[in-house]
């Protein structure tokens, strides 16, 4: 177990490194491929031994090895946090077939989340290949461990989340843009294999902190009731809280609720 959870953490941080690259390029319909990384500045490729996740920018001291731009400090918190999330992943699945599916989830989660900040868009570049991707990936435990019933689930999670967002954004279009019931859709795929009542949390998660956060904002004055608040990241958050932690908060919740 413990070489799982180390192993995905190395893992996460190579994957946080090219999410960079996805972050930066995709809003722009540039190519994660090609050209090669280089520094925006001056345009220099970077060499090989400058692109070691988190430990060359602390090298180089947050500059270009050529020009000494700086380099934001962003890089190498998002390669931590994708580190960090694919070791709390390995450590919830262990070596279990769903994990690579829920690996999956943490990748693309990063990825939309910081890019609707950035742009206030969920690029279907992103989340359109990630309904066959994660479909794909949670057959491999329907198939090898039989469970069938947990994958209808999933397509069931996937429709249900999906209508229900279709629902909000076809009443107040203006509260809800198109890009959050595409990915409602992937979340739901996610959030309705462990089971049913995971589903149902994760979704009103994403409602919970979104208002929590929204609320803030209000309060401190840095946001109006028309403000523009990026959504996407709080479907994600729920989510990933739901897909963690949802079975022990139900049952603490029920628990209370019994007495």
């Amino acid at each position: 177990m413990v070489s799982v959870v180390v192993g995905c953490a190395l893992l996460g941080l190579l994957v946080g490194s090219f999410l960079n690259v996805v972050v930066w390029r995709v809003p722009r319909g540039e190519s994660v491929v090609a050209p090669p990384s280089h520094c925006p500045a001056c345009g220099h490729a970077v060499r090989p031994r400058d692109n070691v996740p988190v430990v060359s920018w602390l090298i180089l001291r947050g500059r270009c090895r050529d020009c000494d731009a700086a380099i934001s400090s962003r890089y190498p918190l998002v390669e931590l946090a994708a580190g960090l999330l694919f070791a709390v992943v390995a450590l919830r699945f262990g070596p279990a077939w769903e994990l690579p599916a829920y690996l999956y989830l943490a990748a693309m989660g990063v990825a939309l989340s910081l890019i609707d900040l950035d742009v206030k868009r969920l690029p279907n570049a992103i989340v359109l290949p990630s309904y066959p991707v994660l479909a794909g990936l949670l057959l491999l435990p329907a198939v090898a461990d039989g469970r069938w019933d947990d994958y209808v689930r999933a397509l069931v999670g996937m429709a249900a989340l999906f209508a229900f967002y279709f629902a909000l954004a076809f009443v107040h279009p203006a509260g809800m843009g198109f890009g959050d019931v595409k990915l409602a859709g992937v979340l739901g795929l996610a959030l309705g294999w462990p089971g049913w009542g995971v589903l149902a949390l994760g979704g009103f998660l994403g409602f919970l902190l979104g208002g929590v956060v929204g609320g803030g904002l209000m309060l401190a004055g840095r946001a109006t009731r028309r403000s523009a608040i990026p959504f996407g990241p709080f479907m994600i958050a729920g989510a990933f809280v739901a897909v963690l932690a949802g079975q022990p908060l139900l049952r603490l919740y029920l628990s209370a609720l019994t007495g």
